[in-house]
């Protein structure tokens, strides 16, 4: 119980630093907002009263917590392009987003274990070799190149899905699903090759223990042996992979919604950015910082039911 309050003592902290930075890196940022919002009617009365409206008038310091607060309790600001409520403007894009890479994240995890697990145990065979160089490659190729590749084979050559043709999941769920597989693969397929590396890897290390000797001169067979003994021990460094490779993924999933012209929080993120549109970046930002932290803090909980000798410890 210790363990996990001060691992949640780290957790707040982290998101209060994070918060922090998030918030004062976009006021030293040059560039007004208002002056954007206004266009070409913006006059020096004008954009002193909508800086006054905004509240960007008072300390830094005070926004900071009025905002931090805001955040806490679901209140992130008006949209300066939009015009509308942050919260109601990400509602549909950060469920499509979600979507994506937790179909990206699942992938990951049915590719990669069944295929690290069988070539662990048919390590330095010539299919394990073949298979290893066919997964260095795939391992070196960026998600956005796959994305292109699938979108030019899979989607103008044979037609599987229509490039652009992005449905709802309001209108048609299996349409909606059926869409984001592509995209999905497309940033899974790397990352599911780095995983494949890594869990080999500490599986063939594992198998080299003494406990696992003692479990074969115990009459137990190889299968049996790995799946009780040695991926338990195995799957630690992989956890933990998964957990930091969380970044990753939702980045591929916000650059992928370019190349598949999804409506996600990517392509608003990016025109958000371009717009200075600072509540809506801040309250993206911010989202995808809670969702990684609480991953990591989740992996790091985990580990003590994983491994009984961390609990020792």
């Amino acid at each position: 119980m210790r363990y996990i309050l001060k691992k949640a003592g780290v957790f707040i902290l982290t998101l209060l630093v994070i918060s922090a930075f998030v918030f004062f890196a976009f006021q030293i940022i040059p560039g007004d907002p208002t002056a954007r919002m206004l266009g070409t009617q913006a006059t020096q009365e004008k954009v002193e009263a909508l800086r006054e409206e905004l509240g960007l008038t008072d300390p830094a310091i005070l926004r900071y917590f009025h905002w931090l607060k805001g955040f806490v309790t679901g209140d992130y600001g008006i949209s300066y392009s939009y015009n509308m409520p942050v919260k109601e403007l990400l509602a549909g894009k950060l469920g499509i987003t979600a979507a994506l890479s937790l179909l990206s994240f699942s992938m990951i995890l049915l590719i990669s274990f069944p295929i690290g697990v069988l070539l662990a145990r048919f390590a330095h065979s010539i299919p394990d070799r073949i298979f290893m160089i066919f997964n260095q490659i795939i391992m070196s190729i960026p998600p956005f190149f796959i994305g292109i590749l699938f979108t030019y084979f899979f989607g103008l050559v044979l037609k599987f899905f229509t490039p652009g043709g992005f449905v709802d999941r309001t209108i048609d769920p299996a349409a909606f699903w059926g869409y984001l597989v592509f995209p999905a693969l497309a940033i899974a397929l790397p990352k599911s090759a780095m995983v494949i590396k890594l869990l080999r890897s500490s599986m063939l290390r594992e198998m080299n223990e003494d406990y696992v000797r003692t479990a074969f001169s115990r009459g137990n067979s190889r299968w049996r042996v790995i799946r009780i003994h040695v991926l338990r021990n195995a799957i630690i460094p992989v956890v933990t992979f998964l957990a930091v490779t969380l970044v990753d993924i939702i980045a591929g999933s916000i650059i992928i919604e370019q190349v598949f012209s999804i409506p996600g929080i990517g392509r608003l993120l990016l025109s958000s950015i371009i717009g200075r549109d600072i509540p809506v970046v801040q309250t993206i930002i911010m989202i995808i910082a809670i969702i990684v932290i609480t991953v990591n803090y989740l992996a790091d909980v985990s580990y003590k039911y994983i491994d009984p000798r961390i609990r020792f410890r």
